[in-house]
């Protein structure tokens, strides 16, 4: 079975041809048209400007990833689209392009959920180990799941309030480090001591499998407020560039220390034959060094899995993947009666 895939559901624009083999499904292209450097300049994402942004690019990506693939449409088996969670008007894009091509070309329309697509980019030729315990940490989320054997998904644990991408992004908009925060802090982190400023473990002794990361976004608003070499104003640029540096670090550590440590607990309680780790904030460096570090350490031997950094971030490439290892889900070959899920949980 091939796959067309179509992903729009925040600021990328993507499509993917994914090959399905029965065991296993490989993506065979995967062409994204980013909006980053477009939200860089309003320090994060705006709907209705994602939106129109989608529009422009998402036939030429389409074409260019049939091109890539070497197939034609007429070689399409089955269209995946992202139907949820997302913005409204930006999964709109995506869901009606997939419509019309699914009404014109007689094809059943896969609705995909996107946080499935995270888990499924561990996957990408590979045949799953099930049962599989997966880290899912992105902008919008921040969740433990179990998939079991029949590949249905169990909630054990989710955040409480700020995703912990959503925290990384706050921390650098505090720091004046722009947008997307992640990959500036990581870069920062990396020249910085973990260990300078002693800041909060949100929920990490709470035996449940829940987090919190709003409280610790609030103890680096303080520390900024009150550092003599945060505030902006008339201090040294070197000597500021440090104490960034360390906080980034110390701000890192803390939220690695909770997803690694309530992972581990997780990982123990329901011992599962893979470990796994997706969504954006997966390709941070620190994170995926530790979660490896300790997997390695349980006793019955788990396999990791982490995706390629450029299958953390949105893209077709892990819609079309789901589509193919999600078998349960509704395949729609009545176009007219699918709608976009914004709130859409896993």
């Amino acid at each position: 079975m091939t796959i067309l895939a179509i992903e729009t559901s925040c600021d990328e624009t993507s499509a993917a041809v994914v090959k399905n083999y029965g065991a296993i499904a490989r993506i065979r292209s995967n062409i994204v048209a980013s909006q980053v450097k477009l939200h860089a300049k309003t320090g994060g994402v705006v709907p209705e400007v994602a939106a129109r942004e989608h529009i422009r690019p998402i036939i030429p990506t389409i074409e260019g990833t049939l091109h890539h693939a070497k197939i034609r449409l007429m070689d399409i088996d089955v269209i995946a689209v992202t139907v949820g969670p997302g913005l409204h008007t930006a999964l709109s894009v995506g869901l009606e392009t997939a419509k019309a091509l699914s009404y014109s070309l007689g094809l059943p329309l896969i609705p995909v959920n996107h946080l499935r697509g995270h888990i499924a980019a561990n996957w990408n030729n590979r045949s799953p180990k099930l049962p599989a315990l997966c880290l899912i940490v992105s902008g919008g989320h921040t969740e433990l799941v179990l998939i079991d054997r029949h590949r249905h998904i169990k909630l054990l644990g989710a955040t409480r309030d700020d995703a912990a991408g959503e925290a990384f992004d706050k921390v650098a908009q505090l720091l004046g480090l722009g947008y997307p925060g992640g990959p500036a802090i990581s870069a920062l982190a990396a020249r910085g001591n973990p260990h300078a400023f002693d800041l909060p473990r949100p929920m990490l002794e709470h035996k449940n499998l829940d987090f919190s990361f709003s409280g610790l976004k609030t103890a680096v608003r303080y520390l900024v407020d009150k550092h003599p070499l945060l505030t902006k104003e008339g201090k040294p640029r070197q000597q500021r560039a440090g104490v960034v540096a360390d906080t980034c670090a110390s701000f890192q550590q803390a939220i690695v220390d909770v997803l690694v440590a309530k992972t581990m607990r997780a990982a123990r309680q329901h011992r599962p034959k893979e470990v796994l780790l997706a969504g954006g904030v997966a390709a941070n460096t620190e994170l995926r060094r530790r979660l490896a570090g300790e997997v390695k350490k349980l006793a019955w031997k788990p396999s990791y899995r982490q995706p390629p950094p450029e299958l953390c971030t949105d893209n077709a490439g892990m819609i079309g993947l789901a589509a193919a290892y999600f078998p349960h889900t509704t395949k729609q070959t009545v176009w007219k009666t699918l709608d976009i899920q914004p709130s859409l949980s896993i």
